[in-house]
């Protein structure tokens, strides 16, 4: 099941990258609990998923993954690189950041844990993978 997990988050990413947020939804639990970085309060349900995806705040964003760890048959640990356009400002930003996906046993993405780049050591505690 772990490759088709894989697979669910690249599909995923590619979906948020081209704004085609219903086939991102597709990939989801309907109950998925979206946790993002820097303490914000968790999005929980497909529909506040989906108000998470669409507020407009840039014009352009590609999440590119650049390291996939298969940490437990249902989770795994992902190193992605975002680079995105601000709609109003026009600024470009580029960075890093960490998430751990967990599935279900039907392949359903249930939760989708965001760390930024120095967070490293959380993102491996969340996966299960600290020592």
């Amino acid at each position: 099941m772990s490759r088709e997990n894989v697979e669910a988050m690249r599909r995923w990413l590619e979906a948020i990258s081209s704004e085609d947020f219903d086939a991102a939804l597709a990939l989801v639990h309907p109950d998925i609990e979206f946790v993002p970085p820097g303490g914000q309060p968790p999005y929980r349900g497909a529909e506040s998923l989906r108000r998470w995806m669409e507020p407009d705040a840039f014009q352009e964003q590609v999440v590119t993954p650049v390291e996939i760890v298969v940490a437990a048959d249902r989770t795994i640990l992902g190193r992605q690189h975002l680079k995105a356009r601000g709609t109003a400002s026009g600024i470009e930003m580029e960075g890093h950041s960490w998430s751990v996906w967990t599935f279900d046993e039907a392949g359903l993405i249930t939760r989708i844990e965001i760390y930024l780049d120095h967070e490293e050591d959380k993102a491996l505690e969340a996966a299960g993978l600290s020592e």
